[in-house]
């Protein structure tokens, strides 16, 4: 009896865990602005840039914790000038956020991709990459995994970068604001190819970002609940467990350092760590991270 009064509480547990998986779109997300440059084909979402407006969506809840993935074919072609943003913030001056940038280029030229990580309000942690594959021929997934030891960002479940809870080395970690997920296409041909020395060709326009598969697998924040509590119902207890608090993925297992270590040395073009010029002084974090 005993046993199965556990068997109960285990699942009863499991119940609580607030998740949301989904493969459609109206389900999790709405057009945040340009309704009229966006389309949908089916299963797939179009933002389109032109020279008069780019587009986006934004989530229809908040989350903390947990696993938000989205599968995207990237502009084709003479993508010079152009942003296709796919990132997780929170709200105000002191908003926590994670962002996948992708920065086009001239035709034949690789695709960009900056990943950044603001806590607090401060970021001015970019990272750039190369991909081993073609972005604009296919569709990929990208995927950030949030808790409260670390956040992963995967290209294909290969992870590219991870952000590790340093606090007790006294560096501030994200893991009290819950996140929107948000994702946009934009003209940034100031600084986005090759610095702003190459803009955008309007003749190729509309720059179009195609996007399926819209997966949360996440811990929902109503809007009304403060963020103490937030990150007590999105934390395991002995009531309930969460799968992205399990010991296995507070790090990158073995498998998987080394595939960031493969996509370091091989795709890694930039590293705010090794900016002398910008950071004459190592950021403390880079001095602490494994990775």
């Amino acid at each position: 009896m005993a046993k199965m009064s556990l068997i109960f509480s285990l699942f009863v547990g499991l119940l609580m865990v607030v998740l949301v998986s989904s493969a459609k779109f109206d389900d999790l997300y709405q057009t945040s602005w340009a309704f009229d440059h966006v389309q949908y084909d089916g299963d797939t979402l179009k933002l389109n840039l032109d020279n008069y407006s780019g587009a986006g969506f934004a989530s229809k809840s908040k989350y903390l914790f947990g696993k938000v993935s989205i599968q995207i074919k990237l502009v084709g072609g003479d993508s010079a000038g152009t942003v296709t943003a796919f990132y997780m913030s929170s709200d105000g001056p002191n908003h926590n956020e994670f962002d996948f940038e992708f920065l086009g280029n001239t035709t034949g030229e690789p695709y960009l991709v900056q990943t950044n990580v603001y806590v607090n309000g401060v970021g001015n942690r970019e990272q750039r990459l190369d991909l081993w594959f073609d972005p604009t021929k296919e569709f990929h997934t990208y995927s950030l995994l949030w808790n409260q030891r670390q956040v992963v960002f995967l290209v294909d479940e290969t992870p590219i970068r991870v952000h590790t809870n340093l606090e007790h080395k006294g560096i501030p970690f994200p893991k009290d604001q819950a996140m929107g997920v948000y994702s946009s296409i934009w003209n940034a041909d100031d600084w986005a190819t090759q610095g702003g020395r190459v803009k955008t060709d309007w003749s190729h326009a509309p720059f179009i970002a195609s996007y399926k598969g819209f997966d949360i697998d996440a811990c929902e924040c109503p809007a009304s609940v403060a963020g103490a509590d937030n990150a007590k119902k999105c934390s395991s207890s002995a009531e309930k467990r969460f799968w992205w608090d399990e010991p296995t993925l507070s790090e990158l297992n073995v498998h998987q350092s080394h595939q960031l270590m493969w996509v370091r040395a091989n795709h890694l073009i930039y590293d705010y760590c090794t900016d002398t010029s910008r950071f004459p002084a190592i950021p403390t974090e880079c001095v602490h991270h494994r990775h």
